[in-house]
């Protein structure tokens, strides 16, 4: 990646920790929490809760699919996002990651991990740019680590370390260049819905200045 500054490195870095390793910790904790054989039946169960979360967008539409999918015996937890993953654990086993940001360092239980990684996630989704300075990604990097060797154990740590100290390859780069095409999209997307806000307002106060002047040219 010698394109790339070693703040977007640790910008992609984090990434790929989050959406990778990160991933099967959370998952291998929520299969000990939902096993796959009963799987089905426990989201079943909770079928008026998860009406609930949806109802509140909690859960969209793709993850509903996924936890209702029209042949039962193919749902797993293979096909979660960590998004959805938490969401579960959080509600349906009450792993409730703590109120107010960051959980403290003190606080290793689980629902404090699944908070961090929630932190993180959030904190580089709403990054103006693809750039981490080394002492935010050191502390991230310890942070995230430490959770997922809590939840997944020392061989996902061992891992962590590898991720953080190899060379990225090109298979690396392209999932940068994915993250950032698809922030851009975003932004091109957010632009789109300002400006269709900004002419609805504008045809509003067209119509009404239009209204009362056809309504006095009646009269």
């Amino acid at each position: 990646m010698a394109s790339y500054s070693s703040e977007e490195e640790n910008y992609a870095r984090l990434n790929l920790l989050l959406a990778g390793i990160s991933s099967r910790a959370v998952r291998k904790l929520f299969d000990s929490q939902f096993p796959p054989v009963s799987l089905a039946a426990s989201l079943m169960k909770e079928n008026n809760k998860l009406r609930e979360l949806k109802k509140k967008n909690t859960i969209n539409q793709a993850q509903w699919y996924l936890l209702f999918p029209p042949v039962r015996n193919v749902v797993g937890s293979k096909t979660f996002d960590i998004s959805l993953m938490i969401t579960l654990l959080s509600n349906l086993a009450n792993l409730s990651p703590p109120h107010g940001g960051l959980p403290p360092v003190t606080d290793t239980t689980q629902g404090a991990d699944l908070g961090r990684f929630k932190y993180y996630r959030n904190y580089l989704a709403h990054l103006d740019d693809e750039k981490v300075i080394s002492t935010v990604f050191d502390t991230a990097w310890d942070k995230i680590a430490g959770a997922i060797e809590r939840l997944g154990g020392p061989q996902m740590k061992q891992e962590c370390d590898h991720l953080k100290s190899k060379a990225l390859d090109q298979t690396n780069q392209q999932i940068m260049m994915d993250i950032k095409h698809s922030r851009d999209e975003i932004t091109e997307l957010k632009k789109s819905v300002n400006t269709l806000a900004l002419n609805s307002v504008e045809i509003k106060e067209m119509m009404d200045d239009i209204v009362p002047r056809n309504i006095r040219g009646i009269n």
